[in-house]
């Protein structure tokens, strides 16, 4: 995750994937939430099971504003970078299929923000 967010520190990192993992967990439910927390460290797994609380379902550029909120001194594109490189890096540890079971959780535009185009 460092490398491929091309943090300075192993705590920008950290913090990014919080954040970006704190605001995913608000939409996974399920099976779904439990597979992917196996999968995590048990730090990252805890944030899933205690996530932010949203209204309703947060689409793609709300995430990014709302990560872009919770990091000090980040910009709406500084955040985007942010999601890119966690949700990238969950899918890497996720695998492709139940990559494709936390999309169809999510609003849609996330497997672009996740660089996994899936087909409509």
């Amino acid at each position: 995750m460092k490398e491929r967010g091309e943090y300075g520190t192993a705590e920008e990192a950290e913090r990014a994937a919080r954040v970006v993992l704190a605001l995913l967990g608000a939409h996974l439910t399920g099976e779904v939430r439990a597979q992917l927390m196996a999968r995590l460290s048990e730090g990252f797994a805890l944030i899933l099971l205690n996530p932010l609380q949203s209204a309703k379902p947060l689409p793609p550029s709300d995430s990014v504003r709302a990560t872009a909120a919770w990091i000090e001194g980040a910009t709406e594109q500084t955040a985007a970078w942010d999601v890119s490189a966690v949700l990238s890096t969950v899918a890497d540890t996720a695998g492709e299929e139940l990559t494709g079971h936390v999309l169809l959780q999510l609003p849609v535009g996330y497997d672009l923000l996740g660089g996994r185009p899936h087909p409509t």
